[in-house]
């Protein structure tokens, strides 16, 4: 496991603010090298602390208007495995977690509009084989959208 240190962490919390901050500038508001943060980054990258640094796409600016959650029942819970490939297969899911509770499993979507999302419900996600029961949940609003904060990490030794 990846230990943290004081320099870690404060990395984190700038890139987690500005994935696009340039190394030298980052470099100098931690007072190390650029070869030092370089060094780190791709550490925590290749530890997976890092998992990516891509830019954030609003899919309503896009026309996919609905976000939605849908619950989903298997047969059984083995079946998992089974059912996530074929949710690979449907691009408008966006999160699929395997949960505890009522659910089997958990998926995020967009879709364009309310019909968009029956297509996707009736004619893919209820056709793959194990799944016998959806609940649909639209979100009316994201009011808190964040990432992990770093803040709440204590360096390890």
């Amino acid at each position: 496991m990846y230990k943290i240190d004081k320099l870690d962490l404060k990395i984190l919390s700038i890139v987690s603010k500005d994935a696009r901050i340039p190394y030298k500038d980052l470099a100098a508001e931690c007072g190390v090298s650029r070869g030092a943060v370089h060094q780190r980054v791709a550490r925590m990258t290749e530890a997976n602390v890092i998992l990516g640094s891509g830019f954030q796409i609003n899919p309503k600016l896009l026309g996919y208007t609905t976000c939605t959650y849908i619950g989903v029942k298997l047969e059984r819970g083995s079946m998992y495995k089974d059912v996530v490939p074929e949710f690979e297969k449907i691009p408008e899911i966006v999160e699929c977690h395997f949960t505890t509770g009522p659910y089997t499993m958990l998926v995020k979507l967009y879709a364009r509009d309310n019909e968009h999302l029956m297509e996707l419900l009736n004619n893919k996600i209820q056709e793959i084989p194990g799944v016998t029961a959806t609940e649909t949940l639209i979100s009316l609003r994201q009011s808190v959208r964040r990432d992990f904060p770093i803040y709440l990490v204590t360096p390890q030794k």
